[in-house]
């Protein structure tokens, strides 16, 4: 009987030591188009694995984009809205950092993005608040150094941002991948690949 319990708590301590949440910061290395429309964010963080604390599987998603779409982002700023990538979108993107957070880290990720949502933090500027902003904040969250900002192109951020944090930049091959040409953040002509909230009142 002792040799079976001291098995099982082995073995969950083994689980314990597997169970960890993965963070991984994209960017699309060239506009998206599907169904004649051009898909947004241009650059996102996803969230997978398990909760160290509570088994709970994590497979999340998030950037930030308009909420109305539209050239008048050239002139003004606008309403934002964090939409949430489907596997389809993410897979398209590149990778450009990945590294292991804890319980915490992870519940400030979601924390922060719920923040971008809120009447306080959702303002959409092109220039100077993007989906490039948004991504460097949540890697900021994550203990990561960024690179300057604002900028208009998210791979050349990403690039430069995983220059910076050598030990969790995305390699292949023991390199770091080289960034594809990069697409300059534009206004948003279409509707957010995710469904956006419907507006307030």
């Amino acid at each position: 009987m002792r040799a079976w319990v001291l098995g099982f708590l082995l073995a969950l301590a083994a689980g314990q030591a597997w169970a960890e949440v993965m963070v991984t910061f994209y960017a699309h290395p060239g506009a998206r188009i599907r169904g004649n429309e051009l898909l947004f964010p241009h650059a996102y963080v996803q969230a997978t694995g398990t909760m160290q604390d509570s088994g709970t599987p994590v497979d999340w998603s998030a950037g930030f984009t308009a909420y109305s779409p539209g050239p008048q982002l050239l002139f003004s700023k606008g309403r934002g809205v964090v939409t949430h990538p489907d596997p389809r979108y993410i897979a398209e993107g590149r990778p450009f950092l990945r590294l292991a957070i804890s319980d915490d880290a992870y519940r400030a990720l979601r924390a922060r993005a719920d923040w971008w949502n809120s009447p306080e933090g959702r303002t959409y500027d092109l220039r100077r608040r993007n989906c490039i902003t948004f991504i460097a904040d949540m890697a900021r969250v994550v203990g990561l150094q960024t690179a300057p900002e604002p900028s208009m192109k998210p791979g050349t951020f990403l690039e430069a941002t995983a220059a910076l944090n050598p030990a969790a930049a995305w390699r292949e091959g023991g390199q770091l991948q080289q960034a594809a040409p990069d697409v300059v953040e534009a206004p948003p002509t279409t509707a957010p690949a995710s469904p956006a909230p419907a507006p307030a009142g």
